[in-house]
């Protein structure tokens, strides 16, 4: 396999009833320690392993089990209704992901237990991933939409559950299950990226189960993910390169830096490159291919995040002169990264079901697809790894806004690659008690940004969006362009 279909799996962006009430089954919990991964500091906490059937349609389903974990409050005498961080992907678990971001939660905290599901599929819950030659993928060059089949049929054959059973509409059950299991009154949501789709969800579902709910780098429901990847993508790189071009510092080091960047594609796409760096994982010199394909994982990424984006101009400039070795091992780091965060089988199975079946196809500009610097091929690819993997359970109303008065607090960047600040004006269409904060030159997630945590807090604490001042947004901090390899203009 090869390093364009890490890209297209990660992508990121028969109804079947579910029958009966969650199961309110106890949950014995015993002490344990949570992390980001190997190497990361542990975390105090009580875990445990809660069983669910695969199918909750079907009596006789297998059973899997559920990681769930719960970080008391700071408070010793703690309000009855915890946070709970969802993760996005499709495809990471939240544990792992509460932990990486583990002080951006310490204001909502400090009154409420932080309660952690890894959800169906992902993380320590069932895991639905395929075991990946970590060589192959990063390092491999050729590559087609029949190395995707090939790879889909492989995974499919070694999945260790039916993988129709991974999507929202069932993980929502899931999540009541979990609160019903541990006594939790209700609920406040925090759902980042995929994972606001899964709080929006709930709480159409269980609306008596949610008492806030915080979506941050929103997925309205009517959406579906896929078709303007590239071309947000593409988006958020011309408006960093904008903003490269307004900074006299940055313009006078990188002059024409959308040109050069045009340049670079055009290149890569024509005659790919060997390079050769240092592993970030192992440190020994790796050599490989590097193709525009790679080059567009490594931008899609980098923009992701405004500290990181802050590096484009001068990767770029650098490419653009011949060295590709920088940008190359930023592509190293964000695959390694991806790879070891999500679980393509959970990932596949909600794509699977949730977006690609619902493409309008007329609607799709594939002129702007074409001329973005990703192309097409990650469009092409969902669409044939979807022809074969099997849909699983959606609700009815699932694709629809959510129609409630819960409060609700929407946080988008205004440089966000994928899921753009208009994404959340679609999502509270039909929101009655809605504030939306949008952070300026800021991107895929906010909740760690500047005063954000502490807006959160407040929101939570008080059930209103009226609590909100969010004056002290204007202060957040962005990262200036560096201009060479030893930071920012001072």
């Amino acid at each position: 396999m090869s390093t364009p279909l890490v890209r297209t799996l990660y992508a990121g962006l028969a109804v079947l009833a579910l029958a009966g009430s969650p199961s309110a089954e106890a949950l014995e919990l015993e002490d344990c320690r949570i992390s980001a991964g190997p190497g990361y500091p542990g975390i105090k906490a009580r875990c445990g392993m809660l069983s669910r059937p695969e199918n909750p349609a079907d009596p006789e389903s297998p059973d899997i089990e559920l990681r769930v974990a719960v970080v008391p409050a700071l408070n010793l005498s703690p309000d009855p209704d915890p946070v709970v961080p969802i993760a996005g992907g499709p495809g990471q678990g939240s544990i792992e992901f509460y932990a990486a971001y583990r002080s951006a939660f310490e204001s909502l905290r400090r009154n409420r237990d932080i309660l952690l599901v890894d959800q169906r599929g992902t993380g320590e819950s069932a895991t639905m991933d395929c075991p990946i030659d970590d060589e192959a993928i990063l390092f491999e060059s050729e590559f087609s939409l029949e190395d995707t089949i090939e790879f889909v049929r492989e995974c499919l054959d070694e999945l260790p559950h039916d993988p129709r059973y991974f999507t929202t509409s069932v993980a929502v059950t899931d999540l009541e299950a979990v609160r019903e299991a541990l006594g939790y009154a209700a609920l406040n949501l925090y759902g980042v990226s995929y994972g606001s789709r899964v709080a929006q969800h709930f709480a159409r579902r269980y609306p008596d189960s949610t008492r806030t709910v915080i979506i941050d780098g929103v997925v309205p429901p009517q959406i579906a993910l896929g078709p303007e990847i590239a071309t947000e993508s593409q988006r958020a790189v011309d408006a960093i390169f904008a903003r490269c071009a307004e900074d006299a510092a940055c313009n006078e080091r990188f002059p024409d830096l959308a040109a050069t960047f045009k340049r670079v594609v055009a290149t890569l796409r024509d005659a790919p490159v060997m390079v050769e760096v240092d592993h970030p994982s192992t440190g020994r010199p790796q050599e490989f291919r590097f193709s525009a394909g790679e080059m567009a994982g490594a931008v899609r990424l980098i923009a992701y995040n405004p500290n990181m984006s802050a590096l484009l101009p001068l990767l770029v400039h650098e490419a653009g002169l011949g060295n590709y070795d920088p940008l190359a091992s930023q592509y190293l780091l964000v695959a390694i990264s991806m790879s070891d965060a999500l679980a393509i089988g959970m990932h596949n199975s909600v794509m699977c079901t949730e977006d690609i079946p619902f493409l309008d196809r007329d609607a799709i500009d594939y002129d702007a697809i074409n001329a973005s610097y990703m192309g097409s091929f990650q469009l092409e690819a969902l669409e044939e790894m979807c022809k074969i993997w099997p849909v699983g359970p959606i609700d009815d109303d699932f694709k629809t806004p959510v129609a409630t008065s819960i409060p609700f607090l929407l946080l988008s960047g205004d440089a966000d690659p994928i899921t753009p600040p208009r994404y959340a004006d679609m999502a509270a269409v039909d929101l009655g008690n809605a504030t939306h904060l949008i952070g300026k030159h800021q991107g895929h997630g906010q909740i760690a940004v500047g005063c954000t945590s502490r807006l959160a807090a407040r929101f939570v604490e008080s059930a209103s969006t009226s609590s909100i001042d969010a004056e002290c947004l204007e202060r957040s901090f962005v990262m200036p362009f560096f201009l060479d390899f030893s930071g920012p203009a001072p």
